[in-house]
C-alpha cells in the first residue's frame, strides 16, 4: 500500500503529540488518567493511519480540534505551562491540516463545472 506525505506527516504528529503530552503529564498527580485520555488515542490514531484507515485520519482531525482547544487554553490559563502548550498548539494544527490534506486536494483538483 502506498502512503502519500500527508499520511507519514499526520502519524508523525499525532506519535509527536503523544510525546508531548507524555513527558509534560509524566510528573502529575493524574498520570493514569492523563495516559488513557491524551497519550493512548493518538497513538493508536497513529497506528490506524498507518494500516490506512479513513476513519482514523477523519478521527485524527476531529480530536485534533479539542487538542488545539486544549492547547489554547493551557497556554493561556498556565504560564508555565506555555512552552509545552504551544508546542502541542503546533501540533494540533499539524494533525488537522494533514489529517484533511487528501480530501482538500480531492475537493479541488477536480475542474470548476
Amino acid at each position: 500500500m502506498r502512503r502519500g506525505a500527508a499520511t507519514w506527516v499526520l502519524a508523525m504528529a499525532l506519535a509527536a503529540l503523544a510525546a508531548v503530552y507524555g513527558a509534560w503529564l509524566a510528573q502529575g498527580e493524574h498520570l493514569v488518567a492523563a495516559l488513557f485520555v491524551l497519550v493512548l488515542p493518538p497513538l493508536l490514531l497513529a497506528v490506524f493511519v498507518l494500516a490506512g484507515s479513513a476513519r482514523a485520519r477523519f478521527w485524527s482531525g476531529v480530536f485534533g480540534l479539542f487538542w488545539f482547544s486544549h492547547a489554547v487554553m493551557e497556554a493561556w490559563s498556565t504560564p508555565a505551562a506555555r512552552g509545552p502548550a504551544l508546542a502541542l498548539l503546533a501540533l494540533s494544527l499539524l494533525v488537522i491540516g494533514s489529517a484533511s490534506w487528501p480530501g482538500l486536494r480531492a475537493r479541488f483538483a477536480r475542474g470548476r463545472g
